[in-house]
């Protein structure tokens, strides 16, 4: 009689809320001996390299120089979060519209994204930012969306595993 064999089950981690990653980037934020002398500043584009994170999550830490942004975008079927560690950020989020209003954050504060929220971040200050985000499942797909007289209109889907492509 043959011995039954036992495969292991691969668990996938559980997805974490906007709460959930709110608290994480805070946590990753309150201990810079783990990522301060990681910050690199490009004058090119803005850099960010991954920080460890919990399975099933991924964690970045970005800098950004004056002007330097995104375009609007989503996280496709990610949530996120970021705080800022240093300097101010201007976020922008469609209205009911769809035009995009400003919010500015400055070091200390923490956002959250939604799965499917459409957002754009641009450094409008004279001096760098550097910020935490948290992507929950893992980002792997961004859809970057352009303003017109109608809304937003979605322009390209990319596959991704980086905070920008």
């Amino acid at each position: 009689m043959s011995t039954p064999t036992l495969t292991p089950h691969t668990l996938t981690p559980r997805a974490l809320g906007t709460a959930e990653l709110a608290d994480l980037v805070r946590a990753i934020a309150a201990d810079p001996d783990q990522w301060r002398h990681l910050v690199r500043y490009d004058e090119a584009e803005r850099w960010w390299t991954r920080l460890p994170g919990p399975d099933g999550v991924d964690v970045w830490i970005l800098s950004w120089l004056q002007q330097q942004g995104t375009e609007p975008h989503d996280h496709g079927d990610s949530a996120a979060a970021f705080t800022i560690v240093a300097g101010t950020l201007t976020e922008l989020r469609p209205d009911a519209d769809g035009a995009l209003q400003p919010r500015g954050f400055a070091a200390g504060q923490t956002q959250t994204v939604e799965v499917g929220q459409v957002h754009d971040v641009v450094n409008r200050a004279a001096t760098p930012a550097v910020s935490i985000h948290a992507y929950s499942p893992p980002l792997d797909r961004m859809t970057y969306y352009r303003p017109t007289s109608d809304g937003l209109v979605p322009t390209r889907t990319v596959e991704t595993t980086e905070p920008e492509e």
